[in-house]
């Protein structure tokens, strides 16, 4: 793609790489048949080619955000099938990220759809917050039905997807360490999280478990803070980049402690975040070479696994329909590793008809975009149902909410199974079924 930016515009770091990327571009088109709001709105704005025009306008006019402009950059999942699809290698993700913190620098919402943004970046990164958010969506879900109009159905969405209980804290999610119960091989810090331990305590707790089994010890650190993932996608990258510092400054102290195998995250959202530190911060000369380590460390639960010596088990005689998020197939390109340790653990694996469109989650997408991710939702379900499995597994805590609202197939995160399969307790969750 020819572009037209001038040399004080490209003095800019962020917008001369933007320019690099949108260079890349070659038009084909291909990324619309993988793109899951082109795929179910049928807008060429809506797809990524269309938004790389639209960007690329905005940017190389120097040009305040319009409506138009976020209408569509707001309606991107940020799934990145495209960069999975795109032939000419388009980097479409640090793209976008670009485009949003334009957008939150020159555009001013509407009133309620900044009330909404504020309450989320608020709420949602805090654990304590959070809890005490679901507590009074528990009392409001009754008056859900009276919140119509645009401007309320992220509120509606809220109360919809908030559950009807919610798990007591965990003793896992305290700092401290966990000693290994085999052989040591390895240590590891585990990022706690903000939302998965307040939603599902039982994914941390299973991973824990299983590594100190592995003989692994397992560090939970002092000070840890949100990933960022919620407000850098929202465009509020100052925010991003404080949470990321402090992050990398508790990892920092556990590496020169003891020394690190791994950062483990077992949110697949956070874990591509995360492996993107070192790019984020790569303008920080305080930062820059830190925060690359920690990405490096950066790995999946199901990545870290895979690394590991385990014992191969029978067939269970239990089908699990594997989803992968896309954070973890697109954001982190682990497409393999799981199925073949859940397949190692003897599930038989089954892979649901297109697996590469999101499910809706996105992050905060399915409260911001409620109709589109209905819609992304109930194909999804769709899909996974046709492949009639006893439990559905994936990497992603917004994936377990979003899927577990529209089915009445168990779906658990995939270290649960693996905790079970290695010697832990059958999870909770399937307690009581014919196959447990």
């Amino acid at each position: 793609m020819q572009t037209n930016f001038t040399l004080a515009q490209l003095a800019d770091p962020h917008v001369a790489e933007s320019e690099q990327i949108l260079r890349k571009c070659v038009h084909c088109g291909f990324c619309t048949a993988t793109c899951p709001t082109y795929v179910t709105l049928g807008n060429e704005l809506d797809s990524p080619r269309g938004r790389i025009y639209l960007i690329k306008d905005m940017l190389e006019n120097d040009r305040a955000a319009d409506t138009e402009v976020v209408t569509h950059i707001d309606r991107c999942l940020s799934c990145l099938a495209c960069t999975t699809t795109c032939p000419s290698g388009v980097d479409y993700m640090h793209l976008v990220d670009h485009a949003r913190v334009h957008i939150e620098k020159t555009y001013k919402r509407p009133v309620m759809n900044r009330l909404t943004r504020a309450i989320l970046a608020a709420v949602l990164p805090y654990p304590r917050r959070f809890r005490a958010a679901l507590a009074l969506a528990r009392i409001g879900r009754p008056f859900a039905g009276v919140l119509r109009g645009e401007a309320l159905k992220p509120f509606a969405a809220m109360l919809a997807l908030a559950p009807s209980s919610v798990p007591a804290p965990s003793p896992f999610a305290r700092p401290g360490r966990h000693e290994p119960q085999a052989e040591r091989r390895g240590r590891v810090a585990i990022l706690t999280g903000c939302a998965q331990p307040v939603l599902d305590p039982a994914i941390n707790e299973a991973t824990i478990r299983l590594l100190t089994r592995l003989g692994v010890e397992v560090v939970v650190p002092e000070d840890e803070a949100c990933c960022g993932a919620l407000v850098h996608h929202m465009g509020r990258e100052e925010r991003a980049l404080a949470s990321a510092r402090v992050n990398v400054d508790v990892w920092t102290r556990e590496i020169e402690a003891g020394g690190l195998d791994a950062i483990i995250i077992t949110a697949s959202g956070c874990g591509t975040t995360i492996k993107d530190y070192g790019h984020m911060l790569r303008l920080d000369p305080a930062y820059a070479g830190k925060a690359a380590r920690v990405s490096a460390l950066a790995k999946d639960i199901t990545e870290y696994l895979a690394g590991l010596e385990l014992p191969a088990h029978t067939p269970k005689g239990i089908t699990v329909a594997y989803h992968s998020a896309c954070s973890m197939q697109h954001g982190q390109k682990i497409t393999t590793a799981p199925k073949q340790l859940l397949k190692a653990a003897g599930f038989t694996v089954r892979d649901p008809a297109e697996g590469h469109l999101c499910c809706g989650s996105a992050g905060t997408y399915n409260i911001l975009q409620p109709d589109i991710s209905a819609a992304l939702k109930v194909r999804k379900v769709k899909n996974i149902e046709a492949t009639k499995a006893d439990i559905i597994a994936t990497g992603n805590i917004g994936c377990i909410t979003q899927i577990r609202s529209g089915t009445a197939t168990p779906i658990l995160h995939t270290v649960e199974l693996l905790d079970w399969a290695y010697g832990g307790a059958v999870p909770e969750k399937l307690r009581g079924l014919p196959l447990a």
